[in-house]
């Protein structure tokens, strides 16, 4: 069985090339993020593929509007897809209107706090609150929770102060922004190694460039699959 701590996040051009990625790593990899950036080029029917194929699927839609249309595309979503993981913007009116239309379904909800791709800078450029960015990730952490999200993505600059809040018992901590230690940050700016994710309290890691961008992506998964086991022993 694949170690499910690793999401390979799969932000490649089409589900075309997405799915000759996945054909390519095999069971190695069981799980995958599929996002906003392959919506129109075929993503919710790979992640179907995914799904019915047994794979996992984390379905990184970042919804975000009123309460009655965030139910209705949640509602949609689990019932075509299923997803396991599924994210909404971090505001407790959008975590509840999401967790109203997953019903019963085992699809987990979690929200997304500050993306690992903006510093203090970009929040001010934004209107948002001031303060520093991680007192900020863990009240919203910590907002969403008290809302009804199953858990919450966070970079792993954050992680550990996450995993200290009472509210966070027996929730999911996802982070974006990890990087093997060697490889570039990209377009990420709150950034840990695998290992350090984890030792901060992380359950899954999404490491997309890392491995899509690899010569030899199936090695490269196996590497940061050998550090994950390493971290967990």
């Amino acid at each position: 069985m694949p170690d499910d701590r690793l999401i390979v996040g799969l932000d490649l051009p089409d589900a075309e090339s997405a799915a000759t990625l996945v054909d390519r790593l095999g069971p190695a990899v069981g799980f995958y993020k599929i996002g906003l950036g392959m919506l129109a080029t075929g993503g919710l029917d790979l992640a179907a593929r995914l799904k019915h194929e047994g794979r996992r699927v984390f379905l990184d839609m970042k919804l975000f509007d009123i309460g009655a249309t965030v139910t209705a595309a949640t509602k949609g979503l689990v019932g075509r897809i299923g997803p396991d993981f599924l994210t909404v913007q971090g505001d407790p009116h959008v975590v509840r209107a999401a967790v109203a239309g997953r019903g019963t379904a085992p699809t987990r909800i979690l929200a997304i706090t500050v993306l690992t791709s903006l510093d203090r800078g970009d929040l001010d450029d934004g209107l948002m609150v001031a303060g520093a960015v991680e007192a900020l990730v863990i009240e919203r952490a910590r907002r969403a929770f008290a809302a009804g999200a199953d858990g919450v993505v966070a970079s792993p600059h954050e992680a550990a102060a996450i995993r200290a809040l009472p509210e966070a018992a027996g929730k999911v901590i996802v982070t974006p922004g990890v990087r093997p230690a060697g490889a570039e940050a990209g377009d990420q700016k709150r950034i840990a190694t695998p290992a350090a994710a984890l030792r901060a309290g992380a359950d899954h890691l999404v490491i997309g460039r890392p491995v899509w961008a690899a010569a030899d992506p199936v090695a490269a998964a196996r590497a940061i699959l050998s550090e994950i086991a390493a971290a967990g022993a």
